[in-house]
């Protein structure tokens, strides 16, 4: 059995990090609390959260992605007596953005706290 150790991963110059494309690893992701300040607590390539309204807000990020045709995935979960569904959009028009969308299951928007994943190619 082969075994490979590292501690860090370069780039061909050896001046930085490789670069995730053409690779299936989330390219952004982020935990967001809209029920205490609409805050981004942990994440990846997440710049910040805009809050819209209740239940509506935009994911910003810090790389653009290269089209608005990625995937992209929300997970939330029970807010103390509601339960939340959720969806994220596609990117906004710039590529530097992501719709998300939290309502309650019958129908009416809601705020909650949630996890978001993107996949696609970086700009």
């Amino acid at each position: 059995m082969s075994e490979i150790r590292a501690t860090t991963i370069s780039d061909a110059a050896g001046t930085g990090p490789i670069a995730l494309t053409k690779q299936s690893a989330a390219k952004a992701w982020a935990f967001i609390d809209q029920l205490n300040g609409n805050t981004v607590d942990n994440s990846f390539n997440v710049t910040s959260f805009s809050d819209i309204g209740t239940g509506n807000g935009t994911v910003n990020l810090t790389n653009a992605m290269v089209s608005s045709t990625q995937v992209s995935q929300l997970t939330s979960y029970r807010s103390g007596t509601i339960d939340i569904s959720g969806n994220a959009g596609r990117s906004m028009s710039n590529s530097l953005s992501v719709r998300a969308i939290t309502k309650t299951y019958s129908g009416a928007f809601g705020d909650t706290e949630y996890g978001m994943t993107l996949h696609g190619d970086l700009a």
